[in-house]
This record gives C-alpha cells, sequence and structure tokens, in this order.
C-alpha cells in the first residue's frame, strides 16, 4: 500500500508575477490540458522566456481560490515559441504536480460543504441505533428509493438504477442509518457534488458507490475501500496532512473512538462517532501543524476527560449544555471549587482546532470538533476519545478519475460548464 503525498514538494516558493493576462489567447485557443490547468485556477499568460516560469507558491495554505491567487500562487508563464503540442504536454505534466492537487482541493472542499449542507437539511433522514439495523429505508423500501440490497439484514446496498437518484434519497427521501453509513453517503454526495449529476452516473458503476457495513465495502467493488478504491493515503493522526496545509484536510473522512476499553463504554450507540471533515481556519491549520497532527489533541482530551471527573452531578446533556452551549444559570450554579476546574476546560476548549475545524457527523451535522469531544463526555464518561484520520483515495485515485472526467468532456462541452463545482 502506498501513501500518496508527500510534503516535501508541496512546499513551494511563492513569487508574484507583475503582469498577469487573465484574457488572453491561450484560453480561448487552449487545447483540453491548458484548459483543464486554467480551469483549477492556474493564471497562465505568455512570454518571451525561452522554458517556462512556474510560480506554484502555497495553495494548500491559503482559504480559497481567491486568496491563493491574490497571493500569487498558481502563475505559469509560457514561452511564446511553445506550439500547441508543448503546452498540452506541459499542462499534463503540470496537473500532476502537487499544487494541481491543492487547486483542486478547493473544489473538493466545496463539494463536501455542498454536500453535508443538503444531508442535513433532510430532516427525513435519521439516525438508527446499530442493533436496528445499518440502513432502512422504510415504508417505500430500497427499491423505490433507487437502492438495491445485496446483503441481508440492511448490511448492504447498491444504486440500482442512476447514482444520482440513488443518492438522491439521502437530499430528499426518508432514510435511516447509523454513522459509520452515514459517513460513506457524505463521501459518496461528496463526489455527486465534485463530478456532477452526469459524470457521476456515468463515470462509476453502482457496485462503486456500495453502502454497508465496512466490513461488506471491502467484499464489493466501492471506490471508498473496495476493489475499485486504488491508492490509499493513509496518515492516521494527521501528521502528514497538517504539514501539507488546511487544504489537504477537505472532504477527508475519520472517527472519534473511545481510548479505553469498550469495557469502559455506557452507550455504545455512541462508542464512535464517523466523520467528514467540511473546514478547518488558517490558525486550526496552523496549530495542528505545530503540533504535529491529532496526537497532541488526544492528550488534550484526556485532561478534559480528567478535569470532567471533578465535576460530579447529573443533568440532561449536562457537559454540552455546561461547555458547548455554555448556559449561564447551569454555569452559575457549580460550586465555588468546581469554577476553576471549569474555567480550565474552557482554556482548553478555546484551542483553534476544537473550535475551528469543523466535521459532518451524522445525524449531528456540521459541528466544530469541541462539540463533538464534549457530547461524548456525557455519553460515555467512563473513557476519553481520540481522533483518527482513515485511509482515503481522495487525492490518488479519485483526483484522476475527475480529471479523466474533465478531459472526456472537453470536445463536446466547455470544461467550465462540464459538471462538476
Amino acid at each position: 500500500m502506498t501513501h500518496g503525498w508527500r510534503a516535501g514538494p508541496w512546499i513551494g516558493r511563492c513569487a508574484l508575477l507583475l503582469a498577469v493576462w487573465l484574457s488572453t489567447p491561450l484560453l480561448a485557443e487552449a487545447g483540453c490540458n491548458m484548459a483543464l490547468l486554467q480551469q483549477l485556477g492556474w493564471q497562465v499568460s505568455p512570454g518571451p522566456q525561452p522554458a517556462p516560469q512556474i510560480d506554484a507558491g502555497e495553495p494548500c495554505r491559503r482559504a480559497s481560490l481567491a486568496d491563493a491567487q491574490a497571493h500569487g500562487d498558481l502563475r505559469l508563464q509560457l514561452p511564446d515559441a511553445y506550439n500547441e503540442a508543448q503546452r498540452e504536454q506541459l499542462a499534463a505534466d503540470m496537473l500532476q504536480q502537487p499544487a494541481s492537487i491543492c487547486a483542486y482541493a478547493f473544489k473538493l472542499g466545496e463539494a463536501a460543504r455542498t454536500a453535508s449542507t443538503r444531508l442535513q437539511e433532510n430532516p427525513g433522514y435519521r439516525f438508527t441505533a446499530l442493533q436496528l439495523g445499518w440502513i432502512g429505508f422504510g415504508a417505500r423500501g430500497a427499491a423505490a428509493q433507487g437502492w438495491q440490497r445485496f446483503r441481508s439484514f440492511g448490511r448492504g446496498y447498491a444504486p440500482r438504477g442512476a447514482n444520482s437518484v440513488a443518492l438522491e434519497a439521502f437530499y430528499s427521501g426518508r432514510v435511516r442509518s447509523e454513522c459509520g453509513v452515514g459517513r460513506q453517503v457524505a463521501q459518496l454526495a461528496t463526489l455527486r457534488e465534485l463530478f456532477g449529476d452526469a459524470a457521476f452516473d456515468s463515470d462509476f458503476t453502482a457496485g462503486e458507490l456500495s453502502i454497508g457495513t465496512f466490513l461488506s465495502l471491502h467484499d464489493t467493488e466501492s471506490i471508498l475501500l473496495g476493489s475499485s478504491a486504488g491508492e490509499m493515503f493513509a496518515d492516521g493522526k494527521a501528521v502528514r496532512t497538517s504539514a501539507l496545509g488546511r487544504q489537504a484536510f477537505m472532504g477527508v473522512p475519520g472517527y472519534i473512538v473511545h481510548a479505553f476499553d469498550a469495557a469502559y463504554l455506557d452507550d455504545i450507540n455512541n462508542q464512535a462517532e464517523n466523520f467528514v471533515i467540511t473546514d478547518i481556519s488558517a490558525d486550526a491549520a496552523e496549530a495542528l501543524a505545530r503540533a504535529g497532527g491529532f496526537a497532541h489533541y488526544d492528550a488534550l482530551n484526556k485532561q478534559l476527560w480528567e478535569l470532567a471527573q471533578q465535576l460530579p452531578g447529573h443533568g440532561w446533556r449536562r457537559f454540552e449544555r455546561l461547555l458547548y452551549l455554555r448556559e449561564p444559570e447551569l454555569r452559575a450554579a457549580l460550586p465555588e471549587a468546581q469554577q476553576a476546574v471549569l474555567a480550565q476546560m474552557d482554556t482548553l476548549l478555546a484551542e483553534p482546532v476544537y473550535r475551528e475545524l469543523m466535521l459532518y457527523v451524522h445525524h449531528q451535522g456540521v459541528r466544530p470538533l469541541g462539540y463533538h469531544i464534549v457530547r461524548l463526555l456525557d455519553r460515555n464518561p467512563r473513557t476519553p476519545f481520540v481522533i483518527e484520520l482513515v485511509l482515503h483515495n481522495l487525492h490518488t485515485t479519485i483526483y484522476q478519475r475527475w480529471l479523466q472526467a474533465r478531459l472526456r468532456a472537453c470536445p463536446s462541452a466547455s470544461l467550465s460548464t462540464a459538471g462538476g463545482v
């Protein structure tokens, strides 16, 4: 198994060019590779120099494509003497560079945010405890909502018709699942938004969009975990992802899971929270880079858990109300001796990673990491929790398939309008 990205090539030198022509004959005359490079956000201009001048910059550290361009990232000067074949070969090579993958990550983040918003806005998409089954399609049944079963007891389904119709069931239908399937659905919905419905329907087989138990997916064509997944990136504690910059987190899947043995669980239905990352602030990304990933925050999670043991008491969602909702009356009611403990917990939770790393979790919707850590203090008070990223292929297999989909669309339609974000 290969690990995908390496941090080194991503740390580029940012150099501002004095003049950039955004509307040049290059855009109108560009071949498909060059047009796709520009659609990713590379600003291309001609120049008299004999060799290309590439100023990739550090787009993965920026808030948006516009921010990257404002910082002088993603600049290319093409020699006037280059013919079309030379331009196309250069563009094909540049599409494989880390900076282009960062530019694609802007689109990936937008797709993840659109997908998670649509999922959380569907009141018909509910949560089900594990013992009631992994996936249920209600009175209408799976077939009426675009899915067919391939494993019993709700453990495996695949689209039975158009892929986009099947995913629409989670946007607007009546469906239930636990949060593991919720994560799979969020990942697949992100692909729908990234590719656009036409390419999503034509470029993925039904088996590639299988949903169900994680073990079931390994025996399928699943694009997430099965035979079609291809090259996977393994970075459980986000060490390399943190070094790459904030956009490297977009759309990445993971989970928050109990640190102690299962014997210390009180609520098995909240033994883990599966998530997809939808956004991260500059401050949070910088904090993670300084800390070297999630291991530092696992230690902070344990500190929070130890401090919580010093605040005895009962009440519905007590820690959520104390620490996340910060209900004034509940906080004021704590004895004076416990106020210092509360202040310590407040200080830890003020860390930008807790406040500004945004996760989609079914059925909690999009909330900051700190919310989930606090929520689990209520559900499973006898164990702290740790944070893990899981294997993904967003910047390897999925990126290559997205490139190919866009290039196939090029001869028949403008790259700027042929599906995708």
